[in-house]
């Protein structure tokens, strides 16, 4: 891949083969935010799981305690009390077969689908448009569920959904390259704490092979993943 000058001259800041303390990755992954906007800071881990085994799939939620930044929409399928109370928590959007039908028309103005149970009906007709976008409301995630209050509250307040690839990586935002480096930090100790509590009992060997912190535009930062598990156990 041909890479611009100004990438190339980011690269040469970051030591080849080196595997990073944590705070030291973060602390020069903030250094490396060159452009006007504020970038979000990626963690990519990949961990020694077989994503294509049942049990060895790695899927839920955390609750960053600092948040990643940004300001979720939130979309909740709901109908009589529960779409009044998706409104009082704050959601953006409330409804139920005529949000479908703005659906099926190509509208996604939203970041988080949430769907109390009974709306699956409907909800399930939108499988083949909102799942390659990441955007289906689904149990394991916590996003179809009758707890509407407290999930919008959360959705709200940070709570970010991983889950690994084809691959057994996990790519998450875990703040802005604005926050202080101990907040990044803190938001990246709580990943891998909940990362470590959702390790397979089918999972072999090392668990955590690999961790990378970098920006939107910015080549990524080694961490060293051992240590990052021994800090988070």
């Amino acid at each position: 891949m041909k890479r611009s000058k100004a990438y190339k001259s980011l690269m040469e800041k970051i030591e080849k083969n080196r595997q990073y303390e944590p705070a030291e990755a973060l602390t020069l992954v903030k250094e490396l935010s060159t452009t006007k906007f504020d970038q979000t800071v990626e963690a990519h881990i990949k961990l020694g799981v077989d994503p294509r085994h049942a049990d060895q799939q790695v899927r839920g939620t955390v609750s960053l305690p600092h948040g990643t930044g940004k300001e979720k929409r939130i979309l909740v399928f709901a109908k009589g009390d529960k779409a009044k109370e998706a409104e009082a928590a704050g959601a953006d959007f409330v409804g139920a077969e005529e949000i479908a039908e703005k659906i099926q028309g190509g509208w996604f103005d939203f970041d988080v689908a949430v769907a109390t149970p009974d709306m699956m009906s409907v909800v399930g007709r939108l499988g083949k448009i909102l799942g390659p976008r990441g955007l289906m409301p689904n149990p394991k995630a916590g996003t179809v569920t009758f707890d509407i209050e407290r999930t919008v509250q959360e959705l709200k307040a940070a709570r970010i959904e991983y889950r690994v690839d084809k691959n057994g990586i996990i790519h998450v935002p875990i703040g802005k390259a604005s926050f202080e480096t101990e907040k990044l930090q803190e938001n990246l100790d709580t990943l891998a704490h909940a990362l470590i509590k959702a390790k397979p009992a089918a999972a072999k060997g090392q668990y955590m092979r690999s961790a990378t912190v970098c920006l939107t535009m910015s080549p990524g930062v080694k961490i060293n993943p051992v240590v990052l598990m021994a800090q988070n156990k």
